[in-house]
């Protein structure tokens, strides 16, 4: 009796995650904790980075097998064979595996977006469009440090400061990169008000920071009411593999702007969006395993996605600069750089940045064009990439 209860304290001792804890799970719990931090502490994107950061604490406890698929055995009892159900995190997992939860965070966030400031004046869209200049330059460099096409695809989309688009890419086209480019992706999204308005200093004058544009007409519901139709169409037959992503955009946005579908409406930007964000987060998180993300590949990520969201920014300034040029100098290219795909933040940058060159300056209408635009321009080029190569 005594042997046996020896031998029971004895595995149960040998199977606590402390005995089999490794140090590259070690790093990686730590690095959970980081992250745990700045979502926490710093409120860098809470919403996401908090989830994620606990997916990944979660699925680097060694033994809980929260990610495990399935696995035959054979049944105590019956002694037949059994599928071994897999782990809870595995089955939530699914929903970014198929492409799911993306396009409903879509919804969501089209339920939330008014797309008045782009109709009022859709020279924006150029800006939106420009930002994403960042996007392919990264993926060309990608390919040059030896990243297949695929790869390369789902690194450089990083530069649209999108996460839910990066996600959707990346798990169509390189799922065995997704920990180091969603944490990329939404890091970066984070930083926008540390990382872009040097970048917006450096490529314009005083002179050009202070201009004040004249204020925005009056957008009408019928206008509102068919832009989201007309762009689904649009879009979607020029782009058949973008439109999961902007089909469920737009049908957020016509829930908000169609006024009959309240509580749909509410729902799509409430109930629905928290529920994915949730499991969205979690399970993104919990691909961050030690041997999936401590590896040179991911540095490069981190690398690679910081030149393509700063380039995506200045191409976008740049632009803006061509724009105050043409016009007379009645745009102000601080609203370029909104042009990357965080909604609002881009925005409420380029809104902080001209008021501090001029108190009087209002630019947060102005620069939700580009910045509503940057989402779209998001989409597109992530269809753009499934379709070469998907």
């Amino acid at each position: 009796m005594e042997l046996n209860l020896t031998e029971a304290f004895y595995d149960l001792a040998m199977s606590t995650g402390f005995v089999n804890l490794t140090i590259q799970q070690v790093i990686m719990l730590f690095i959970s904790f980081i992250l745990l931090y700045l979502a926490i502490v710093k409120k860098f994107e809470p919403l996401l980075l908090l989830p994620i950061a606990f997916g990944m604490l979660l699925t680097n406890i060694p033994n809980a097998g929260l990610m495990s698929a399935p696995q035959p055995g054979m049944d105590p009892l019956t002694g037949e064979e059994s599928i071994a159900p897999g782990g809870l995190l595995y089955y939530l997992y699914q929903g970014v595996k198929l492409g799911i939860y993306p396009p409903l965070i879509f919804m969501g966030v089209g339920a939330m977006t008014d797309f008045g400031p782009l109709i009022a004046n859709p020279k924006t869209l150029l800006l939106g469009a420009a930002a994403q200049f960042g996007i392919f330059l990264t993926f060309i460099g990608a390919l040059l440090l030896g990243f297949s096409p695929q790869e390369a695809g789902s690194i450089g989309i990083i530069g649209g400061a999108d996460g839910p688009t990066a996600i959707f890419l990346t798990s169509k086209l390189a799922p065995h990169l997704l920990p180091a480019i969603a944490i990329a992706a939404y890091s970066y999204m984070a930083l926008v008000p540390i990382i872009q308005p040097p970048i917006m200093r450096a490529l314009t004058t005083r002179k050009m920071r202070v201009v004040v544009m004249d204020q925005l007409r009056t957008v009408s519901q019928r206008e509102k009411i068919i832009f989201p139709i007309a762009v689904t169409v649009v879009v979607s037959l020029l782009l058949p593999d973008a439109t999961p992503l902007i089909g469920m955009l737009m049908l957020g946005n016509l829930f908000r702007e169609s006024g009959v579908v309240g509580r749909l409406s509410d729902t799509a930007q409430n109930a629905l969006m928290n529920i994915i964000t949730i499991f969205l987060g979690v399970t993104v998180g919990a691909t961050a395993n030690a041997a999936a993300f401590l590896s040179p590949a991911t540095l490069k990520i981190i690398a690679l996605g910081l030149i393509a969201f700063c380039f995506g920014t200045a191409s976008g300034v740049l632009l803006g600069n061509l724009m105050y040029i043409l016009s007379g100098g009645k745009i102000n290219p601080l609203i370029g750089s909104a042009g990357v795909s965080a909604v609002p933040m881009a925005a409420r940058v380029s809104q902080v940045v001209g008021q501090k060159e001029n108190p009087n300056n209002f630019l947060l209408m102005h620069a939700m064009g580009p910045n509503v635009a940057g989402v779209i321009g998001s989409a597109v080029a992530a269809g753009i990439l499934l379709s070469l190569f998907g």
